[in-house]
């Protein structure tokens, strides 16, 4: 009796359990296929569910004319898997051979730790055909986007160059890189645990956005003649650099941004890091004589001159008492030439670029119209450039300084950008207006849409002023220091400049920067050549160095454009 309620209880107990376990397992088994459906679907998705960035493809760089200056082309990586490569030594030399890399780095790579390794990104395409043809165990290649320069060095300096992932790093690629750079796409897709995708499973693609392209200011042809004639002086004057700005001072565009030596983007490590420095943006310098446009700008435009006033011009000219006497430079200007006094007209002084004679207009401006004026002519502040890392250069007027205006006023105690230099003259080439430089007029995006840059204007003297300088400009080359600047056919107007280089830390040194700007025609001005010569040791002013190069930039210029030579 006993024995039954026993074994009826194990079977109570037993019945119990499993019930139990058989409503735990349809309660888990609610929760999981109706409560928790919704939830565990999408986690399982999510686990198939594979997404992939679709890279953009990046703007193209085009001058003026819509010739290629930067483009992307489907370039080709070579990478291998280490565990299948059968003989190391032999695929390192094979690869080190047809790709021109360094075999014993490939060997490295090869022998290495890492399963996959890269052995080449972005060559040639071809190159990349040929390393397929070898039929090598374990080398693959891939498609992957590679930036080139169709132009090779040319404009490199304003164009910058990317890293091998497309971002910009130097030049417009750098200062555009939004705009060049595009969207990125989407691709989403159901695969399996071998990574398979699954037969009408999820598949999503969302296109990637081209980036916009950029049209520029720069002309090719001019560009080629201003990278040219800045080569060729700094092999014959044994200079460190040349920079020239070709400005079409109407507009403000860019046409050339020459710097020399410069380097190739499309193999930007084979060049020191300074010659990927944009000099005509970033770098500054006094400007020596150059200078001298705004001195006597401003004080005709103040009427505290005419182009026929004249003075009682010594050599030497004391602006601190007892500076001359002393020994000392600080106070004390000295003209170029040594000659006695003599009465000089405002003319004489700007044909002469005499140093006394413009302190001395200079004085009669006053400081504070001398201040203004540097100011309204851009010098010490961003010309607003498209350019990234522009310069705003120094302006040294510490009321305090006795020597500080009349150094200003003959191109010391300031520095300035070439570019910064080029536009001032391009006001008095403009009637008077300032006009902002640009290196981009458009920006064209993938549905064609054009987006162009309006520079910003300013009224910085009159167009009565202006028509003035220009007539004293182009004394300075039919009968100064400017004579070697002359081209034959047009009537050409501009400034020598001849400064001590002040280097940063040390001082002045015993070299030179020597510079010309100037404009042609002078009765219509079409360009502005600033040319801008770093140390040159064969010759040491502008007149004879920088000079001959504005001539032969500024003919090539004018023919290129067709503008038609001076009438009889």
């Amino acid at each position: 009796m006993a024995g039954r309620r026993a074994g009826s209880l194990r079977l109570l107990v037993v019945v119990v359990l499993m019930v139990t376990a058989w409503a735990g397992i349809g309660f888990r088994l609610f929760q999981l296929q109706i409560v928790k459906a919704a939830e565990l679907k999408e986690l399982g998705v999510e686990q198939r569910l594979k997404v992939r960035e679709l890279a953009p493809e990046r703007g193209s760089i085009f001058d003026r004319s819509g010739r290629e200056l930067a483009v992307t082309i489907e370039g080709a990586t070579v990478g291998a898997d280490t565990t299948q490569v059968v003989r190391p030594e032999d695929t390192a030399a094979l690869l080190a051979g047809t790709l021109r890399v360094d075999e014993q780095t490939v060997l490295d790579k090869l022998t290495g730790d890492r399963r996959w390794v890269t052995i080449a990104r972005q060559v040639a395409p071809d190159l990349g055909d040929e390393v397929r043809r070898l039929d090598i165990p374990g080398i693959y290649i891939y498609p992957e986007p590679k930036r080139v320069y169709p132009e090779g060095s040319l404009a490199a300096q304003v164009l910058g160059f990317v890293d091998p992932d497309g971002k910009g790093l130097e030049g417009l690629e750098y200062r555009y890189n939004d705009e060049l750079s595009g969207i990125p796409g989407e691709l989403r897709v159901e695969t399996d645990l071998s990574g398979r995708v699954i037969p009408q499973g999820q598949y999503e693609v969302r296109p990637a956005i081209p980036g916009s392209d950029l049209v520029t200011t720069i002309d090719r042809d001019i560009q080629y003649i201003a990278e040219r004639e800045c080569a060729a002086a700094v092999q014959s004057s044994e200079a460190e650099r040349c920079t020239a700005v070709v400005l079409d001072p109407r507009t403000g565009e860019v046409l050339a941004l020459a710097v020399q030596p410069g380097f190739d983007p499309n193999d930007h490590t084979a060049a020191p890091a300074e010659r990927w420095v944009d000099w005509a943006v970033l770098g500054t310098y006094e400007p020596g004589s150059t200078q001298k446009l705004i001195t006597v700008s401003a004080a005709l435009e103040e009427h505290v001159v005419n182009w026929n006033t004249t003075f009682e011009v010594p050599d030497q000219i004391e602006v601190v008492e007892g500076a001359c006497s002393g020994g000392e430079d600080y106070g004390c200007y000295r003209d170029f030439n040594r000659h006695d006094p003599a009465t000089w007209s405002v003319k004489d002084i700007v044909t002469k670029s005499s140093n006394v004679g413009t302190i001395l207009i200079q004085q009669e401006l006053g400081r504070r119209a001398l201040a203004e004026y540097i100011a309204k002519f851009g010098l010490g502040s961003k010309t607003g450039v498209d350019a990234p890392g522009e310069a705003e250069g120094i302006i040294n007027l510490d009321p305090t300084c006795g020597p500080c205006f009349s150094s200003a006023a003959i191109g010391y105690s300031v520095s300035v950008t070439p570019l910064q230099m080029a536009a001032a003259y391009g006001a008095v080439a403009n009637d008077g207006v300032w006009v902002q430089p640009h290196l981009v007029s458009e920006i064209v995006d993938g549905s064609g849409t054009r987006a162009p840059i309006e520079p910003a204007t300013r009224q910085v003297i009159s167009a009565d002023t202006a028509q003035l300088m220009r007539f004293l400009l182009r004394n300075v080359v039919e009968e100064g220091t400017g004579h070697n600047a002359a081209v034959p056919g047009y009537s050409v107007g501009g400034k020598t400049g001849t400064a001590r280089k002040n280097v940063p830390g040390v001082g002045y040194t015993d070299d030179f920067i020597v510079s010309f700007i100037g404009m042609a025609p002078i009765e219509n001005p079409r360009i502005i050549v600033a040319v801008v010569v770093d140390s040159p040791q064969i010759g040491d002013t502008g007149g004879t160095v920088a000079a001959p190069v504005f001539s032969r930039i500024a003919e090539d210029t004018l023919h290129h454009l067709g503008v038609p030579p001076d009438a009889p």
